[in-house]
């Protein structure tokens, strides 16, 4: 059964190194991690690194699942969301990102993108 956003019930967990693109099909970066919820047994979040090279000045953004939509004919994660957008968006360093369990982080990038949360 394919959910709305293109996703089958059953996916392989081959997403780190997933390129992310734009809406124009420019590549803005790339998933580097996924991030679980380990008491819900929930993904909280996609680690996504815009920008830097080769890890230098690049930030990285907890963004839910659902706010990425996976485009087989780009065999990418698109996302629907400006550059501006993106770059006002919630990022720190992986590290922060999963400090305090990883919930100040889960908060905010669910509130920036208006997901709904698993955990409610």
């Amino acid at each position: 059964m394919t959910t709305t956003h293109g996703h089958t019930q059953a996916v392989r967990a081959k997403v780190m190194g997933t390129d992310v693109k734009n809406l124009s099909g420019q590549k803005i970066g790339e998933i580097e991690d996924v991030i679980f919820d380990r008491t819900s047994n929930n993904i909280m979040f996609a680690v996504v690194g815009f920008g830097g090279f080769l890890g230098i000045t690049e930030k990285y953004h907890p963004i839910p699942l659902s706010a990425l939509s996976y485009s087989e004919l780009e065999e990418s994660y698109v996302v629907n969301y400006t550059k501006s957008q993106l770059q006002a968006a919630p990022a720190a360093s992986i590290d922060d990102l999963t400090k305090d369990d990883g919930l100040p982080f889960r908060e905010r990038s669910y509130d920036y993108y208006k997901a709904q949360r698993y955990w409610e």
